[in-house]
């Protein structure tokens, strides 16, 4: 079974932006090559694009508008879909970020992976099974199955 990723907002940014590539894309480049199988639900889908979508940030993406589309369309096509029917409320600081736990839950996610670790092990509830992970500590690790 492959292992189950959620990939944050911050991650999938970071790896438009990038220029020269780094570990931001190594993490969608595992995802297309389907080593790890990322989970998306509503509220995750809905924050891709509003955030993609803003102009005033993709302006210093090097991609085009076209290229962007096609890649986030190629990222989309190997997500699975997760229903999160009960919300956990983990009460991270930043109460936007609960959805990625959530979800990590709900499609028993082996990782969180984020450039943003610190407000994501801050909640109430704790997930020893979910892992949160830097895009740099996700590129360096082997998942033994």
């Amino acid at each position: 079974m492959i292992p189950r990723i959620v990939v944050d907002t911050n991650v999938l940014v970071g790896a438009f932006l990038s220029k020269t590539g780094g570990d931001n894309r190594e993490v969608i480049r595992r995802c297309l090559k389907r080593e790890v199988q990322p989970l998306l639900g509503v509220t995750l889908f809905s924050e891709y694009e509003d955030v993609l979508g803003r102009d005033n940030l993709m302006k210093k993406c090097p991609l085009t508008p076209r290229d962007r589309l096609v890649l986030l369309e190629a990222f989309l096509s190997v997500c699975e879909w997760v229903k999160v029917y009960y919300l956990w409320r983990p009460n991270l600081p930043d109460e936007g970020d609960n959805h990625l736990i959530e979800l990590a839950v709900a499609g028993a996610a082996i990782a969180i992976i984020t450039n943003n670790t610190r407000d994501l092990k801050g909640g109430n509830l704790h997930f020893p099974q979910t892992r949160i992970l830097t895009p740099k500590q996700f590129s360096q690790t082997t998942f033994s199955l």
